[in-house]
């Protein structure tokens, strides 16, 4: 599996073009055209996911609705990730853009940034913004208006689904898939949900074109990323990197010389040992994340990392299935309890079996990845957690 070097770009916090300009020569094509364009680029969710952003307007667009939507989720949740709040503050314009060239895509007239509870403090920019380019909107033809709805602090309404019965005033649980968002969403009518970053690509595309696109990352992963960098690290904070360099080169220019181990997606991500970096490709055919890297050296406890992980998931489940509120719950304590004494080392085997159990039934992403950071602890430093 052949990776990239690292390579730095600066396409995302760039000045924002002529929004006006760009919107109409999007405007003046055919809507499929521009699909094609999108899809073609190989453009996937920023958020974590990875489903092909082309292919999800797509759905949208060919769904036969009286009403559409679009949302720009923005509920910014995991542990570690820090780009979308940055995106907003800096480049708000570029998301808003992207946003309305959707809703001229597939068809809807409304849209709104579902904003995290701790994001409130972007509000008053954020609102002064919409209302400009609500009116330039109008003055150009498109039919389409924004507004921002806010969540109330909860991991789990990053899940599109929940975040949508957030947005309808019910408690925020995951529905049941199918139907999907892109044939019944918000109000029961057709919607498309993408990350932050994901709007600000759909922009990049339309100003570079999806010719130039391709030309970043590889063929699995196209384009660029913004990687959240913390923790033992010689260089923090937001950096925007083309997808597909290995994990070593990573490590070479942000780890502090001492680094054990990355856990790359936030907690619901995957923590891999040094002696990993060098297989581990950072993009979808190798890790995806939506951006968190968190980078640990000797000096970490990786069953404090991993008992901070549980803590943190058994109180953010939203307790609607068995095996995530129940399952989250066991692993919590089973950790403890081997750390204790209480239990042999082999009972960390069973609680692997958990956690495969609950990555097939949970009825979410959030109960399907709490396996990701478990097991890949318990395999690679369980010397750690048993003494």
């Amino acid at each position: 599996m052949e990776s990239n070097k690292l390579s730095r770009v600066d396409y995302i916090f760039r000045p924002e073009t002529n929004r006006l300009d760009l919107l109409k020569r999007v405007m003046s094509k055919e809507k499929d055209d521009f699909l094609l364009e999108l899809i073609d680029s190989g453009l996937k969710g920023r958020g974590g996911a990875g489903f092909l952003t082309g292919l999800k307007w797509k759905l949208a667009k060919e769904a036969q609705a009286d009403k559409k939507y679009v949302i720009c989720n923005a509920d910014e949740g995991e542990p570690g990730t820090f780009k979308d709040r940055e995106i907003l503050d800096r480049v708000a314009g570029k998301v808003l853009t992207g946003m309305a060239l959707c809703g001229y895509i597939i068809g809807a007239d409304e849209g709104f940034i579902y904003l995290r509870a701790e994001y409130r403090f972007l509000s008053s920019k954020l609102n002064k913004m919409i209302d400009e380019i609500n009116e330039e909107l109008k003055s150009i033809g498109l039919n389409f208006r924004l507004s921002i709805r806010y969540g109330s602090g909860a991991y789990v309404c990053g899940e599109e689904t929940a975040l949508i019965e957030s947005m309808e005033g019910k408690r925020g649980e995951p529905r049941n898939k199918p139907p999907f968002p892109v044939t019944e969403g918000y109000l029961g009518k057709p919607t498309v949900v993408n990350n932050v970053e994901t709007f600000v690509n759909t922009v990049i595309i339309a100003e570079i074109g999806y010719q130039e696109y391709k030309k970043l990352g590889t063929d699995s992963s196209r384009g660029m990323k913004l990687f959240s960098i913390s923790g033992d690290c010689s260089k923090e904070g937001i950096f925007e990197l083309e997808l597909g360099m290995s994990l070593a080169d990573f490590v070479d220019e942000f780890g502090d010389g001492d680094t054990k181990a990355v856990q790359v997606g936030g907690a619901s991500g995957f923590c891999v040992p040094r002696k990993k970096f060098k297989e581990t490709i950072i993009g979808f055919e190798g890790i995806p994340t939506g951006g968190s890297m968190k980078i640990f050296n000797s000096s970490r406890s990786m069953y404090n990392v991993l008992h901070n992980y549980l803590d943190f998931f058994q109180e953010e489940s939203c307790g609607q299935c068995t095996p995530c509120r129940v399952g989250c719950q066991q692993l919590f304590k089973g950790i403890m309890a081997v750390k204790r004494r209480e239990r042999p080392a082999t009972y960390l085997d069973e609680l692997v079996k958990l956690a495969e159990t609950m990555r097939f039934a949970s009825k979410c992403g959030l109960g399907q990845s709490v396996g990701n950071a478990f097991v890949s602890i318990v395999e690679n430093f369980r010397e750690e957690i048993v003494y």
